[in-house]
């Protein structure tokens, strides 16, 4: 698999995905956001990160839209790019980022990535998790397993697939995933 950096915004390339293989599929035609994409051997794109920066804060940089082909989900496609997008920003002098998750298996897998929640849920009920761990006075006192599980607990009171509740089930009391852990 080869991990690639397209560019940052607002320089970004069109992407044109195909709807039915990937999630977010036009958000990925905006030029104003930055990509990196996963390609497999032969150049097959399975997956897309776009992001830009906070509007209000230059040191934050946005995650905005992750997909992955849906037959390559749950491979560590996902995070692997996430983690080549955080490393690149983080050199590129970016003291955060965050990124806004609305699922418990993207939430999983920006955990393995090194993000946390931050406490945090946007009007659209999506849960922000932050990297590195946020300094709020709020939710400095947790731990990593109650910060972890305080996500988890905001989707169990969701109408959620039955997939999804096994999910969240398997993870009732545990630590966090290890950061790099596929």
């Amino acid at each position: 698999m080869e991990y690639e950096l397209l560019a940052w915004p607002p320089d970004g390339p069109k992407l044109r995905l195909d709807h039915e293989r990937f999630s977010y599929a036009g958000k990925f035609v905006m030029t104003n956001t930055g990509k990196a994409v996963a390609r497999t051997a032969d150049g097959r794109l399975v997956a897309a990160v776009a992001f830009n920066a906070d509007r209000t804060d230059e040191d934050t940089l946005w995650l905005r839209y992750v997909t992955v082909d849906r037959e390559r989900r749950g491979e560590g496609i996902g995070p692997r790019l996430c983690r080549l997008v955080r490393d690149r920003a983080v050199e590129r002098g970016y003291e955060r980022l965050r990124i806004a998750v609305n699922n418990p298996f993207a939430y999983e897998a920006l955990y393995r990535t090194g993000f946390t929640y931050t406490g945090e849920t946007t009007g659209i009920a999506e849960l922000i998790l932050e990297y590195p761990t946020p300094d709020d006075p709020e939710t400095a006192a947790w731990t990593d397993r109650e910060r972890y599980q305080a996500g988890l607990e905001e989707y169990r009171d969701r109408d959620l697939s039955e997939a999804e509740e096994q999910f969240l089930e398997s993870r009732a009391g545990c630590d966090p995933p290890e950061i790099g852990c596929e």
